[in-house]
């Protein structure tokens, strides 16, 4: 498959994963288990989602491998490998609340996420039938259509959406940090799924975007569909992107915000 032929393929795979989402989403949602802590929710959906979508694969590209949030992990034997988060946002999903969204990414090469290149990736917005998906070198599209460069207003004109983790502690300093950084930004957004909120940075509907403490399913297809929308997606201290930090944003709002982070020493690993 050509970079464009897997992000299709993403496309389609999100798509229907949503479409299966608003058909059998139960009046009343259970907690089916919990992961890092006792508030990090597992749902039936979020199981059934992993299970449609690595079925999906399988048969269409039975040599790829596959990282799954819920689980699911197969040793790529072809040099590609899908990594799948098939409800970003589950709190919002238990609770109702609309932003929370499927997200799909193919990568290449190691399986270490700071060694692997991501190749195509969809992120599909389920209440809001949203999707941006992009190829590498490709550019970025919301429901297909090319997603243009916006010019970023300065820091303290932006709308910064970011996340909390669910450990109390790292919660915590989380809030220390936005405490500080809110008196140099206009306002701050929390939709509670860091795929929508990469996708939503890359159409300049947020100026920029920070959080610590992703996981590789969070941020894979959201951070291409960021970079090739124009926006730069890193770390802090000229590191990449990684569980450590992800920021993603334009212009010198961008350099401004890397600044203020890197003073805080927002992502140490402690932390």
């Amino acid at each position: 498959m050509t970079p464009g032929e897997f992000r299709d393929f993403a496309v389609e795979l999100a798509e229907s994963a949503g479409d299966l989402i608003r058909r059998t989403r139960p009046e009343v949602v259970q907690v089916l288990d919990t992961k890092s802590s006792e508030v990090d929710p597992v749902t039936e959906m979020d199981k059934a989602v992993e299970a449609y979508l690595v079925n999906r694969i399988k048969m269409a590209r039975p040599d790829d491998g596959i990282l799954g949030e819920e689980g699911d992990s197969i040793i790529s034997k072809s040099g590609y490998t899908w990594v799948i988060d098939p409800i970003d946002g589950t709190v919002n999903y238990l609770y109702g609340v609309a932003s929370y969204a499927v997200s799909i990414a193919v990568v290449a090469g190691p399986d270490n996420p700071l060694e692997w290149q991501v190749i195509a990736g969809a992120v599909h917005a389920v209440v809001w039938q949203k999707t941006w998906a992009a190829a590498i070198g490709q550019g970025a599209t919301v429901n297909g259509k090319p997603i243009k460069p916006v010019t970023p207003p300065p820091l303290n004109k932006s709308l910064v959406a970011t996340g909390f983790g669910y450990d109390a502690d790292r919660r915590a300093y989380q809030v220390e940090l936005l405490s500080y950084l809110i008196r140099h930004i206009r306002d701050i957004r929390r939709l509670g799924s860091a795929a929508i909120d990469l996708c939503l940075q890359a159409e300049g509907i947020v100026d920029l975007y920070y959080e610590m403490g992703l996981q590789p399913w969070d941020m894979a297809a959201g951070s291409l569909i960021a970079a090739e929308a124009g926006s730069t997606v890193c770390g802090l201290q000229g590191e990449p992107a990684s569980s450590t930090m992800v920021v993603a944003g334009r212009g010198e709002a961008l350099t401004e915000l890397l600044a203020i982070l890197q003073a805080a020493a927002a992502d140490l690993p402690d932390k």
